[in-house]
């Protein structure tokens, strides 16, 4: 029978305290009632108004000796909706028997309730002597994190509390826990854009302007652009057509309004700014309005001391050499960046956001002693 304080337990805990983004309440009980008795003074607050808000977010701190060395471990309790199709109920965690060992299913067991239990686990195994640790912990990672860890650094800051590492939790490994380690993400801009004209009769052409013709033609050549051929840490940039909308029922009306959207992801050549700036010039001669959104700079925290800890503990917990990569989506660490260094890692990413998310539990026992290796060698 598992103790209500092992690694599955816990994470079956976070699952079964639904949080569909923006999360508050219940989920950040349960991660509370976790941290006190171990210590760790445990500060919430709420963040922002409908429809983004309000958003949760947690600080829990366990101050060690003075002067000693402060890390942190961050990530989010927020997950994104469940959809149809699954096997079981996704925010009831159902421990299933496989070939090779167990499984645990539920919506947020790979991204990133998992990886928090096993944190948890970590610190719990850590005497307080060995130095300051905290929980940086939004409910708004999955969401627009307008008022998630932007105000949690607000508030660190403003405590004095800012850690010399932080660790986010994300799921980074691909194949099997251990081969991938997260050091910096691309950056990420959405744009909308909007072509407008005169509403008109198709017979009558001249008595109108189609936008259409005008943001096919934008969209063709902004689709041709080559933004970069990469750097030496990250892949080339790409720009994505996510959307094309008119909205016309009418099969002889000469449309007065059409609008499109894009999605860059860009490295370190480049900044939000300025993409968004060549994306308006182009537009500009095409007649085109331009409204954009940037969801975070590239960043690199460089190979060096944080990343050679964190690669050894994963080495000698799985005997893989990890692949230190910038790959992937965006996550917190494009706001943590600006605290101090940050790493990413954590679970297998093969099922998350997906029906049936669920994580091996031989890798959940591995993570806690990899975590616990990564403070413990970060506070030393």
């Amino acid at each position: 029978m598992s103790s209500p304080n092992d690694v599955v337990s816990r994470a079956s805990a976070l699952i079964e305290a639904p949080s569909v983004t923006p999360a508050t309440g219940a989920v950040f009980d349960c991660l509370e009632a976790m941290l006190a008795p171990l210590g760790f003074a445990v500060h919430r607050f709420l963040a922002g108004e409908p429809p983004e808000g309000p958003v949760e977010n947690l600080f829990a701190i366990r101050k060690g000796p003075p002067g000693s060395r402060h890390f942190a471990f961050a990530g989010h309790l927020d997950v994104v909706p469940p959809g149809e199709g699954w096997s079981s109920a996704p925010f009831a965690a159902n421990l299933r028997d496989v070939p090779g060992g167990q499984v645990l299913y539920g919506r947020g067991a790979v991204d990133m309730k998992g990886s928090i239990a096993a944190m948890v686990c970590a610190v719990e195994q850590i005497p307080a002597e060995a130095g300051t640790i905290s929980f940086i912990i939004t409910g708004d990672e999955e969401g627009p994190a307008k008022y998630g860890t932007v105000p949690l650094i607000a508030h660190i800051r403003e405590v004095g509390e800012v850690p010399d590492f932080c660790l986010v939790g994300e799921p980074t490994s691909v194949n099997r826990l251990g081969d991938m380690v997260k050091i910096g993400r691309r950056g990420s801009v959405n744009v909308w854009l909007t072509a407008k004209g005169a509403q008109g009769h198709v017979a009558y052409p001249h008595l109108a302007d189609n936008p259409i013709p005008r943001l096919v033609a934008l969209l063709a050549e902004l689709d041709a652009l080559v933004l970069d051929g990469g750097s030496d840490w990250f892949q080339p940039s790409n720009l994505e057509v996510t959307d094309l909308e008119v909205g016309n029922r009418a099969t002889n009306v000469i449309p007065a309004e059409a609008r499109a959207r894009l999605s860059i992801r860009y490295n370190d050549h480049h900044t939000g700014q300025a993409l968004v700036d060549r994306v308006t010039e182009i537009a500009a001669k095409h007649r085109t309005e331009v409204r954009a959104t940037l969801h975070g700079e590239a960043f690199i925290t460089l190979p060096g001391a944080q990343s050679a800890l964190v690669a050894a503990a994963v080495e000698v917990e799985t005997g893989l050499a990890p692949e230190l990569s910038t790959t992937g989506g965006t996550s917190d660490a494009r706001f943590l960046r600006a605290l101090c260094p940050v790493i990413e890692f954590g679970l297998t990413n093969a099922t998350m956001h997906k029906t049936d998310e669920a994580v091996a539990v031989e890798d959940l026992e591995v993570l806690v002693r990899i975590y616990r290796r990564i403070a413990e060698a970060a506070l030393a």
